[in-house]
This record gives structure tokens, sequence and C-alpha cells, in this order.
């Protein structure tokens, strides 16, 4: 269960790093066609893989997703990392929560 929430997180955050830096206006025309294509691919359910087997499902999707980020990586900001771990954090919540307070001394 931590792997998965794990990989989700890691999707999610690869994603919307890509988002941030499609909607710039400073990412040239083309590196926004490789990031359209990459999110394009993650959303729809046309795979090579498809998205329900166990295990490899999204392997294909993240592989897209990495690419996508390897090939842009130039054009990507910190203001754009910034904007996805906070969106990411709103949805999954913290890595490291703080305790509750009746556990700290």
């Amino acid at each position: 269960m931590k792997a998965t929430l794990s990989a989700g997180r890691k999707t999610l955050l690869t994603a919307l790093t890509l988002f941030y830096c499609l909607q710039d206006r400073d990412t040239p025309t083309w590196a926004k066609g490789v990031i359209i294509g990459a999110l394009g691919y993650l959303v729809l359910p046309t795979d090579l893989v498809p998205d329900m087997i166990p295990g490899v499902g999204y392997g294909d999707d993240w592989g897209a997703l990495v690419a996508a980020l390897g090939t842009v990586a130039a054009y990507i900001k910190d203001e754009h990392k910034d904007k996805a771990s906070i969106q990411v954090e709103r949805l999954f919540g913290s890595v490291n929560p703080k305790p509750p307070s009746e556990f700290s001394e």
C-alpha cells in the first residue's frame, strides 16, 4: 500500500510539474507539444499496456511522463516544481507529518 501511495505521489508530482510548465508563456511551442502528448497519454484510456493490469499497468504512462520531463527539463522552473509540490501535499498530505501535540514533550 505504501509503495502504491509513493508511486501515485511521484506520478502526480511529475504530471503537475509538466502541467505548470505547459501553462508557462516561456515554454516553447515544441516543448508544449511534448507535454501535451505525455499528459494526453496519461489520461487517455487506450495504452500500450492496459492500466488495469496490476503492477505494470501504469508503467508505460510513467515512462511517457519521465521521457517528456527529460525532454523539456531545460524549461522546468523551480516555480513549476513548487506549485506541483503544494498541490500534491494538498491531495496526499505531508510526506512527514508532525505527530499530534500530545505526543510531543
